[in-house]
Formats: structure tokens, sequence, C-alpha cells
């Protein structure tokens, strides 16, 4: 039994050479459908008609979104999920495959998900990277992440107000609920959703120029696609 963890970016279009030659040798891909009409789904599924591989979708345990243990909360959606994936590879064996959006090594859970059926299965798995959601965003708008010999810090929308309380004033912001960017008008955005595939939408400048350009684009992409990923560099003076 094994197990690869693929990172492949927004999906067909950016599948790198390394992941190819390993889909091509899955038996099947595993998939977590997060409700009936599920379009990330679809995209995977459409990956997956293209290496010839079946798809097997696995009902999504529930998850409290605003739980007062946030940790805990997540965890206990782990071992969740991780028992539903167990249930698969037992039945299936051979070689699975997990599909992560972006690259596997920022803000997803795959690996520790698969660690864990490590521990409770008799498997070997490896990760193989993708293209990631700040490269992408990057190379859209021909910029660095960084100032000469200057750190980027990489967060999420949830902990955007913690970093700038701390200091922070080069952020790149995953996981975007929404966009609060109040009080940072003289601040500047460069700023991307559903990179690489259907409703892509750039907009940059600074913050109190374009923030209305912002939310326009933002519902712009989500109507387009049906799901919004979105992902911007924060910076100030």
């Amino acid at each position: 039994m094994r197990v690869r963890v693929l990172g492949i970016g927004m999906g067909p279009g950016q599948v790198t050479g390394e992941v190819a030659a390993a889909l091509a040798e899955a038996d099947y891909v595993v998939a977590a459908r997060k409700r009936d009409a599920d379009p990330l789904l679809d995209v995977r599924r459409e990956l997956c008609a293209d290496y010839g591989l079946d798809l097997v979708a696995v009902p999504d345990p529930p998850r409290d979104r605003e739980p007062d243990d946030y940790p805990g909360a997540v965890s206990d959606w782990h071992e969740a999920r991780v028992a539903a994936y167990a249930a698969v590879l037992r039945e299936r064996g051979g070689t699975a495959a997990f599909l992560v959006w972006g690259d596997p090594s920022l803000y997803d859970s795959t690996i520790r998900i698969v660690r864990r059926l490590a521990e409770l299965l008799p498997l070997e798995w490896d990760v193989l990277p993708g293209i990631s959601a700040p490269q992408l965003l990057a190379a859209r708008h021909r910029i660095v992440l960084h100032e000469v010999g200057e750190p980027v810090h990489v967060t999420t929308g949830r902990q955007l107000r913690r970093a700038v309380e701390s200091g922070q004033r080069n952020l790149v912001v995953m996981l975007n609920a929404g966009l609060d960017l109040d009080g940072l008008d003289d601040w500047r955005i460069w700023w991307g959703a559903n990179l690489g595939a259907a409703g892509e939408e750039l907009v940059a400048g600074r913050v109190g120029d374009v923030r209305d350009e912002l939310l326009a684009a933002r519902e712009r992409a989500r109507t387009t696609a049906g799901w919004l990923m979105d992902v911007y560099l924060l910076r100030g003076n």
C-alpha cells in the first residue's frame, strides 16, 4: 500500500512533470467531497480523467468553523478524516494519490493526515511539491515578494491583525474568509483570486484607492468559478 501526496498548483495546467509521472503510476485518487455540488472536486475529477484515474470522493466530516478551541476543533476534524480515508485505503489498497491545491507545505493538512494514516496502516508515502499560491501571485504581478535582503511574513486572514500589530510590514496573506483592510489605506496591495484557474482576477495599488475594485473583483471570481481562493501581498511604509 502506498500514498502519494501531490501538489497540483491550481489544476491541470500547472501539473509538474514529476507529479504527472506520479499520477501515471497511481491506481486512484482520494479526495474530500465537501458538499453535493463541489466545484473544486470537479477540477480534481477533470485531472483524474486526463490520467485515466478513478476518483474516490469521501464525504468530508462536519467541522465547526468558529470554535472556542480552534486547534482542538481542527484536530478532531483531522481524526475524523483519517478514519474515513483509512477505510478507503483498507478496501482498495494499491497506490492512492491525494491531490493538494498549490503546494502541500503551505496551509494544508494532507501531510499531517497521511502521517497519521501511516501510524495506523502498513503503507509507504511520499510528497511531491506543486506551484504555490504565493509563487503564482508574484509571477502574475511580476514582483518579488520581499524587498532586497528583507523577510516576508506568510500568514492567514485570521491572523492578519495580529501580524500587523506585532510590527510585520511585508505579508503574504492566505485563507481569506473576507478582506479586512480597515486602517491600512496607505499600504500597497498585490492581490489575486483563482490564479491559474477559471475566474482569475488581479488588482494592485494603494489599498485606499483600490478597495472597491478589490471587492468587485472578488465577487466576479466567485461568480465565474463557483468558488474563491485569493491571496495577496500587503506592504506597509
